[in-house]
């Protein structure tokens, strides 16, 4: 199948690409590179323009059996100071090409969603039975585009897989790509920053949770097998299965100084860090219950803590730092 990739040359969608190329699907990347970077986009079409550019994004779109949309702004923090900023892009950028796929024709998109649809759950492991009650203006984006998915289909006959991401983390097995954000706000890079001196000592927002050692736990996964999961989503719809909302994660959490513990171990230098306040409006624990995914798509994600933190620090040593540039 050809496919596109909405910020496709972004973290998770590059990654996609290369997974979809791997079991022979052709990848069309489309990134308007403000976050997304042409070297993770090496050895691949790729177009650069913007999600709401609808002359550029049909004639593409015309060619691909299928959508996979990642170009969402995406920090939280930011959504909370500038919401106007992710509702244009997020909802308005969201809207227009959902009507460029229905004007050309494209039957199947694959939903880059996230965990920030359900808030702050009564619960954990969370299920996709768990009211979606964002609390911020980027949760809120993610689930208007949720919704405008569900009216898209019953309209237009538009089949979707709403994919929740938990913690993304790790790199290609290659080395080749990783993540690559600027600024960098994950705990594993974060760390591995600081590790190289890259970025002052680590700030460890809270000890004092309610979790066996008093740091937030949360549900990392290796972006390959994210990607993995995106394939899967895809192969269900073209074989005419329905639409549905998928949490992917590896039903098991990790604390953060368990996170700190594994870089340590993997890099064999301590992290710097210091103990900062709690942050506002972290739970103690997010993970995913993702028993629907592994019945549905038969799938399940099977890298470890300890190899997501291996090639995460395979793919920094290898960053020359005029990539941040591309």
């Amino acid at each position: 199948m050809v496919v596109l990739l909405i910020g496709g040359a972004g973290y998770i969608g590059s990654h996609a690409a290369r997974t979809l190329m791997r079991l022979g699907h052709t990848p069309i990347v489309y990134d308007n590179l403000s976050t997304g970077h042409s070297c993770l986009a090496r050895g691949f079409e790729l177009v650069k323009g913007n999600i709401l550019d609808q002359s550029t994004l049909f004639p593409l779109a015309q060619r691909a059996d299928a959508i996979m949309h990642f170009a969402a702004h995406a920090y939280v923090g930011e959504s909370v100071t500038n919401p106007r900023k992710y509702f244009r892009n997020n909802v308005e950028g969201g809207l227009s090409l959902l009507n460029t796929a229905v004007d050309a024709g494209v039957k199947k998109i694959i939903f880059s969603s996230t965990c920030a649809v359900y808030g702050e759950p009564s619960s954990v492991p969370i299920a996709e039975s768990t009211a979606r009650d964002p609390v911020n203006p980027y949760g809120v984006s993610k689930l208007f585009f949720e919704h405008a998915l569900e009216a898209y289909d019953r309209a237009y006959g538009l089949r979707f897989a709403c994919l929740r991401y938990f913690n993304a983390a790790g790199g290609d097995e290659s080395g080749e790509i990783g993540e690559l954000h600027e600024p960098e706000t994950h705990l594993i890079p974060s760390a591995l920053q600081a590790v190289t001196g890259a970025r002052p000592e680590l700030e460890l927002y809270g000890t004092d949770y309610p979790t066996p050692d008093g740091t937030c736990i949360r549900d990392y996964i290796h972006v390959t097998d994210l990607a993995e999961a995106h394939v899967l989503a895809l192969k269900h719809l073209a074989n005419g299965g329905s639409s549905v909302a998928l949490n992917l994660g590896t039903g098991s959490g990790s604390s953060v100084k368990e996170v700190l513990d594994a870089v340590e171990k993997v890099t064999g230098r301590p992290v710097p860090k210091r103990i900062a306040p709690r942050r506002a409006g972290d739970p103690p624990a997010l993970v995913a219950d993702p028993t629907r995914a592994q019945n549905l798509l038969q799938w399940k994600a099977t890298r470890s803590l300890n190899e997501i933190v291996r090639t995460a620090w395979q793919w920094m040593q290898s960053v020359a730092p005029s990539t941040l540039g591309q």
